[in-house]
């Protein structure tokens, strides 16, 4: 299955790409706006830039390891790049600038700014991952407790946290000297 993007409202449209060729017109009418607008099947000269296609478990643009958002009914799989310093996480709306690490979700229960997760390197060199709540209304949960509102934890690969009703699982950069 395929998604495209309704350029008015950033609504998600999913097709079985399987059913149309390469160089095929498609017209679409979307359902939350009615705007309608058309395709080209075909390999996208953007296909690179599009964070959304990306589903290494191990994307690491930066050396800073992600996050790989779990797939539920709110939303498909994401796997999302994390950068030095503090990424900001929260729901995705078009013209905003309170997020610089945005996921794609229908999830009300996910704020614009949920949390952060601070990267940074130990003294020994090693990256270390720290989460704290944005403030958020729902609250950031790991391992099922709640951050307190100043609370700090630093978390390592693997680590599930839930940010509404959305699963996520850190994927550090650096793989483990057991």
């Amino acid at each position: 299955m395929k998604r495209v993007r309704c350029p008015k409202c950033d609504n998600f449209i999913t097709f079985d790409e399987t059913k149309y060729q390469a160089g095929q017109s498609l017209v679409f009418v979307c359902p939350n706006c009615n705007k309608q607008f058309g395709i080209r099947m075909g390999v996208s000269r953007l296909r690179d830039t599009q964070k959304e296609e990306q589903l290494d478990e191990h994307a690491n643009e930066e050396g800073c390891g992600s996050i790989v958002v779990i797939e539920n009914v709110f939303h498909y799989k994401q796997v999302i790049p994390l950068r030095m310093g503090d990424n900001t996480i929260g729901r995705y709306m078009k013209g905003s600038t309170k997020t610089n690490t945005p996921i794609e979700t229908n999830d009300p229960s996910v704020d614009m700014l949920h949390c952060v997760i601070n990267v940074s390197r130990t003294k020994k060199g090693r990256l270390k991952y720290v989460l704290r709540d944005g403030p958020s209304f729902t609250g950031t949960f790991v391992d099922n407790e709640i951050l307190g509102d100043n609370e700090r934890r630093v978390i390592e690969d693997g680590t599930l946290f839930t940010i509404g009703a959305t699963s996520i699982i850190l994927r550090s950069a650096e793989e483990d000297e057991g």
